[in-house]
C-alpha cells in the first residue's frame, strides 16, 4: 500500500511511502480510497496534529512522521464485517494513503462508525462515515473539498449567532480568501437583517477575488489593519499569523469582544505564546457547536442544516471555485508543498484521484 507521510516537527516535507497490506480480523473492513481534496485545512490538520490529536486517527507506526487525514470517498474491497459490503461507498475521513482498515458499527441505514480502539476517544464527527451512492466525479470533488470546509463555515456563523456575536458591532473575517474564510463570509451575508458589519481581512494579491465575492461590507488588506475602524469587534483567524494577530489585538485593545483561532494556514508564523491586547484567542473546535446544538435541538437537525447549507453555497461554486483534479497518490506531493508553503491559489480547488 502506497502512503504519504508528512515531517511531524516540519510539515513541508512529505515523503511517498510503501507498506505491507494491514491484515484484516473479523468485524474489520478494508476500503480502498479513490478520491478526495486537498486544502489548507489539511495543513492546519498537520500544524495541529499534536494538539488537536489529528496525528492519532491513523498512526503510521513510524516515529516523527504522520499520516494527515483528508475528506473524501472510498470503496469496500474487502470485508469481515457483518456491517458494509463489499462495492459500497463511503464519503469521510480517510488517510493521505490508498487504503484504510476500519471497524465498522452500524449507526443507521446510511451511517457507520469507525469503532477501532484507538479512535474511541477522539471526536465522534470524524469517526463516522456515509454511505454514498456513485456520482459525478466533477460532483465527488465539490463535496470533497466543500462540505467540510463550509461545514465548519456554517458552524461558526451559528456559533456567533448563538453568543449574539459577543454584543459586536463588526466580525473581522482573518484570511477571508480560504474557502472556510470565504463561506463564513458568505453566511454571514445572507443574514437579515444583517447584525454586524463583515470585514473581510486578505492580502493585496486576493482583495479583488473576495471584494467581488465575499459579500463582506468591506475588505482590507493586511498592511491597513491599522485603518480598521474602532468599534466593538469580534475577530475570526483563519490563518494563524502571529504578527497579523498582535497588530490587530494591539489596534482595537479592548473593542475586540472575542478573539477565535479556527486555522493555522499561515502555520510558519504561528505562535502558540503570544503576549496580545485585548482578549486571549480562543480555539474554534467545531465538533464542540456540533455536540452543543444536538443537545439543543435533538438528533439530526443540525447536520440537516448543515448538508442544505454547503449544498446552496456550493451550488455557485463555478463562480468563484476553479475544480483541479490530479491523477495518482503521487500527484498530491506537490499540491501539499505548495499548499504547506501558502503558494496555492485561493481560487483552486484541488482533488486527489488515486
Amino acid at each position: 500500500m502506497k502512503r504519504l507521510l508528512v515531517d511531524q516537527t516540519g510539515i513541508t516535507q512529505i515523503e511517498v511511502d510503501e507498506v505491507a497490506t494491514a491484515e484484516m480480523l473479523p468485524g474489520q473492513a478494508k476500503l480502498r480510497v479513490q478520491r478526495f481534496a486537498l486544502t489548507a485545512n489539511n495543513v492546519t490538520y498537520a500544524a495541529t496534529g499534536f494538539i488537536l490529536g489529528y496525528w492519532h486517527f491513523f498512526p503510521s507506526g513510524m516515529e516523527g512522521k504522520g499520516i494527515v487525514p483528508v475528506w473524501g470517498f472510498a470503496e469496500v474491497v474487502e470485508s469481515r464485517s457483518d456491517v458494509v459490503e463489499v462495492g459500497e461507498r463511503f464519503y469521510g475521513f480517510f488517510p493521505f494513503a490508498e487504503e484504510v482498515v476500519m471497524t465498522p458499527e452500524a449507526q443507521g441505514e446510511k451511517v457507520v462508525l469507525d469503532a477501532s480502539p484507538h479512535r474511541a476517544q477522539l471526536p465522534v464527527v470524524y469517526n463516522r462515515y456515509t454511505r454514498s451512492a456513485p456520482k459525478a466525479p466533477e460532483w465527488e470533488g465539490l463535496q470533497s473539498l466543500l462540505q467540510p470546509l463550509l461545514a465548519t463555515s456554517y458552524l461558526l456563523c451559528d456559533w456567533l449567532v448563538d453568543n449574539e456575536f459577543f454584543k459586536a458591532e463588526q466580525v473581522i473575517v482573518g484570511s477571508a480568501s480560504s474557502k472556510t474564510g470565504l463561506g463564513l463570509c458568505k453566511f454571514l451575508a445572507e443574514l437579515s437583517p444583517r447584525p454586524v458589519r463583515v470585514i473581510g481581512l486578505t492580502s493585496a494579491g486576493n482583495k479583488a477575488f473576495v471584494a467581488a465575492q465575499s459579500g463582506c461590507d468591506d475588505v482590507v488588506v493586511y498592511d491597513d489593519i491599522e485603518a480598521l475602524e474602532k468599534r466593538p469587534s469580534v475577530y475570526v483567524d483563519m490563518a494563524g499569523n502571529a504578527e497579523v494577530k498582535a497588530r490587530l489585538h494591539g489596534h482595537l485593545g479592548d473593542l475586540l469582544r472575542h478573539s477565535s483561532a479556527v486555522g493555522t494556514s499561515h502555520w510558519d508564523q504561528f505562535q502558540p505564546k503570544q503576549e496580545l491586547a485585548g482578549p486571549k484567542p480562543q480555539f474554534f473546535f467545531a465538533p464542540s457547536q456540533i455536540e452543543k446544538r444536538r443537545a439543543d435541538w435533538g438528533p439530526g437537525e443540525i447536520e440537516r442544516q448543515i448538508t442544505a447549507a454547503w449544498k446552496r453555497i456550493a451550488a455557485e461554486a463555478q463562480e468563484w471555485l476553479d475544480l483541479r483534479e490530479h491523477d495518482g497518490l503521487d500527484a498530491a506531493v506537490a499540491v501539499y508543498e505548495a499548499l504547506a508553503r501558502g503558494q496555492a491559489s485561493a481560487r483552486d480547488g484541488h482533488v486527489i484521484a488515486v
